[in-house]
């Protein structure tokens, strides 16, 4: 394991020793886990929150000796006391599996075993179905002429409508689009393949249409700012990154506009790419490539979209006699 110096951490609630052995954790899971910033700020929020809780549930400063002896009884008062807060199960998981994580690197240290967080059940978390969009409203979306009647400058809805195009016609992660290095995406005709780089750094190919790359090779054109091969594609007003929040509110502008529901975002034209693949008969293990899932059982909620397409062929394929 990696013995790199780790940042110093403050906290109130808990001696020196917690606090060190939590900045070699954070440490630990940001360069070997390579973990997300905001992932590791989530782990390490929810820490200090049970830490902050067991100071006050014990009437004492939580020591290292101390907390590994965490019994099941003070876990379940921590969550209760969370879910109490009106904190989500989905929270409440990840509050646990960040717990757990500090728990087995502890152990992996020799600083002691914390049994009792792995004797406490993970709360439920209800599934929820992504919605996607018709595939006409998809394609609409994705049409730069749609916001003919604002005022912006037409680079900026031809970029917007590039970026649309992505993540409908390449089923991207916002992040994912707003990553690419203008060397990144080939010219209209030069190639049909983009090297993404998605959660936890992977990188995987996804497709790229024709008319998609024609798309962003008429923005490139238009965009008055210079474009170097290693910056990003997708720049800003100013020139600068372009932030997805800019995408978010170019897609409540046309949500408004297509009369289309609040379930209508960047992310739902993932989903979209995904059941409109699945709707004309693609593969699921195929999908899940696609999309960059590391768990068949992720792309799996799909299939809970398209139940009708799933019907006919149980209906066609499945041998009656």
């Amino acid at each position: 394991m990696s013995k790199a110096a780790a940042p110093r951490i403050e906290l109130a609630s808990a001696d020196a020793s917690i606090a060190q052995e939590m900045a070699r954790w954070l440490s630990h899971l940001g360069a070997e886990r390579r973990l997300s910033p905001k992932t590791l700020e989530a782990y390490a929020r929810d820490l200090r929150q049970c830490l902050d809780f067991l100071c006050s549930h014990w009437g004492e400063r939580v020591t290292l000796d101390r907390f590994a002896a965490l019994e099941a009884t003070d876990v379940r008062a921590f969550m209760a006391m969370r879910r109490a807060d009106d904190v989500s199960g989905r929270s409440l998981m990840r509050a646990l599996a960040g717990l757990r994580s500090f728990g087995r690197f502890l152990e992996r240290e020799g600083k002691g075993k914390v049994g009792a967080l792995s004797a406490i059940r993970a709360p439920k978390v209800a599934k929820s179905l992504p919605k996607p969009l018709p595939m006409a409203s998809a394609k609409r979306l994705t049409d730069a002429d749609e916001r003919a009647g604002e005022e912006r400058e037409t680079w900026i809805l031809v970029r917007d409508a590039a970026v649309m195009a992505l993540l409908y016609g390449s089923g991207l992660r916002i992040s994912e689009a707003l990553g690419l290095k203008r060397r990144e995406v080939p010219r209209p005709g030069e190639g049909d393949v983009l090297v993404v780089t998605g959660k936890g750094n992977k990188t995987r190919m996804v497709p790229v249409l024709q008319n998609v790359l024609a798309l962003i090779d008429e923005y490139v054109a238009m965009c008055p700012h210079s474009l170097p091969p290693e910056g990003p594609i997708f720049v800003g007003a100013r020139g600068g990154p372009l932030s997805p929040r800019i995408i978010q509110l170019a897609m409540e502008r046309l949500r408004g506009a297509l009369g289309l529901p609040d379930s209508a975002t960047p992310h739902a034209l993932r989903h979209s790419f995904a059941t409109h693949l699945l709707s004309r008969g693609g593969d699921l293990r195929a999908i899940q490539e696609l999309l960059g899932h590391s768990s068949l059982s992720t792309t799996q909620v799909y299939t809970g979209i398209d139940s009708e397409r799933l019907l006919e062929v149980y209906a066609s394929a499945h041998p009656r006699r």
